[in-house]
C-alpha cells in the first residue's frame, strides 16, 4: 500500500519545514510513502527548504490558486503510483502526525474518502473569528444541501482519497476545490465520512491566500459552487428559478383576476396581466431550459465515466513503465494491476506487462 501526501504551499518558508519533519516515518497499513510538496508560484525559499528535506516539488511559475494546484498535486501523486493521497496545506494547520487517523476509514475499506473536521466534537472546536466560523457553517449547511447529505466541515482542505476516488474527481475552479469536490464525488457516489480532529483555527506565521479577506472568499467560493450545482444538478437548478418566475406570473394574473371577478374591472392592476404573462413566459423557458440541461447532463455522466477510464489506463500505463524503467528494483503499484488482485475487466482495460528487463 503506496501513501501519497500532497501538500499546498505559497510562501511557506517558515513553516514547511515543521509540516515535513511532522509526518509520521512509519504508518500501520502503509509500505511505502511519498511526499510532494505543490510549490504555487512561492517567492521566498519554500521549495528549496523542501527540497533539502528530501520531498518531491513540483513548482507553478505563477500563482495560479489554490483549485490548481490540488489537479497538480493529485496528477503527481497518481503518476507515483499512490493508492491513498492525503492532501494538506503547508501553513502548519493541519497536522501531519493525525495522518494514520484520517486515512482509518480507507484502509478499512470503510470509506474512499475522508475530510477531517473540525466543528463535529465541541471538544475540538478551533479558536477562529466568529465571522469565519458562522461563514464555516453556511457553507457547510450549503454544500450539505446540495450533496443530499449533511456536512459539518466543507471547507477543510485535510483529506484523504482513494486512488479510484481521485481517478473521479474532475473540477473547475481554480480558486479553490474544497467545496467542489465534496459536490463531485457526492454525486458519483464515492463512499464518504468525516473524521473529527483538532486542527488549528488560524495559521501560525502569515496570512491565509484563501480567506484573508472574508467577504472575497466567500463570494468566490459561492460562485464556484453555484457553478458546480449547475453543473451537476442542472434540472432542480434550472427547475426552481422556472418555478419561482412562473409562481410570480401567476400571482399576478390571480390579482388581475381576483379583482375582475370582484369589480368587474381590471384596473387598477392592468399592468400586471402584461407583466404576469411575462414571468410565465420566462418560466416556462426556464423549464425547458431545464429539459435540455438535464439531458446534457445525462450525456456528461456518460462523458465523464470514459473519462474516468481513459484516466486510470493513463497512469497505470505511467505506473508499468515507471516499474519498467527500474528494472528488478521493487515499485509499489495500484493493488488492481497485481495479477491476484484482477478482474476480467481489469484485465481488458489493463493488461499486465513484464516488468523485468531482458
Amino acid at each position: 500500500m503506496k501513501l501519497g501526501i500532497v501538500i499546498f504551499a505559497f510562501n511557506e518558508e517558515e513553516s514547511i519545514g515543521g509540516v515535513l519533519d511532522r509526518i509520521p516515518a512509519v504508518i500501520e497499513g502503509v509500505d511505502d510513502t511519498d511526499v510532494v510538496v505543490v510549490d504555487d508560484g512561492s517567492t521566498d525559499r519554500t521549495r528549496a527548504l523542501a527540497l533539502a528535506q528530501g520531498a518531491h516539488v513540483v513548482s507553478h511559475v505563477r500563482n495560479k490558486g489554490l483549485g490548481a494546484a490540488f489537479a497538480t498535486g493529485i496528477d503527481a501523486a497518481l503518476r507515483s503510483g499512490a493508492d491513498i493521497i492525503v492532501s494538506l496545506d503547508g501553513d502548519g494547520q493541519h497536522p501531519p502526525e493525525a495522518i494514520p487517523l484520517l486515512i482509518a476509514p480507507l484502509l478499512a475499506g470503510k470509506a474512499d474518502f475522508a475530510t477531517a473536521t473540525r466543528f463535529s466534537d465541541p471538544a475540538l472546536l478551533p479558536h477562529m473569528p466568529v465571522l469565519n466560523r458562522l461563514g464555516n457553517w453556511l457553507v457547510a449547511r450549503i454544500t450539505g444541501l446540495a450533496c443530499g447529505r449533511p456536512f459539518t466541515d466543507a471547507s477543510c482542505g485535510f483529506r484523504a482519497y482513494s486512488r479510484d476516488a481521485a481517478l473521479r474527481i474532475n473540477l473547475f475552479g481554480g480558486h479553490t476545490y474544497t467545496q467542489e469536490s465534496l459536490l463531485d464525488l457526492a454525486r458519483k457516489g464515492i463512499a464518504m465520512t468525516e473524521v473529527p480532529m483538532a486542527i488549528r483555527g488560524v495559521r501560525e506565521h502569515g496570512k491565509s491566500r484563501v480567506a484573508h479577506s472574508l467577504l472575497r472568499y466567500g463570494l468566490r467560493a459561492l460562485t464556484i459552487l453555484i457553478r458546480a450545482v449547475r453543473d451537476r444538478l442542472p434540472f432542480p437548478f434550472f427547475g426552481a428559478i422556472g418555478a419561482v418566475l412562473a409562481l410570480i406570473g401567476a400571482a399576478a394574473e390571480m390579482t388581475v383576476l381576483t379583482n375582475f371577478v370582484l369589480t368587474g374591472k381590471t384596473s387598477p392592476f392592468h399592468s400586471l396581466t402584461t407583466l404576469g404573462a411575462i414571468f410565465l413566459i420566462l418560466g416556462a423557458f426556464s423549464f425547458l431550459i431545464a429539459l435540455l440541461a438535464d439531458m446534457l447532463s445525462r450525456m456528461r455522466e456518460t462523458q465523464e465515466t470514459l473519462l474516468y477510464l481513459e484516466k486510470r489506463r493513463y497512469y497505470d500505463e505511467l505506473v508499468q513503465h515507471a516499474a519498467a524503467a527500474n528494472g528488478d528494483q521493487q515499485i509499489t503499484v495500484p493493488p488492481y494491476l497485481s495479477p491476484r488482485g484482477r478482474t476480467a475487466a481489469d484485465q481488458e482495460l489493463s493488461p499486465v506487462v513484464s516488468l523485468r528487463r531482458k
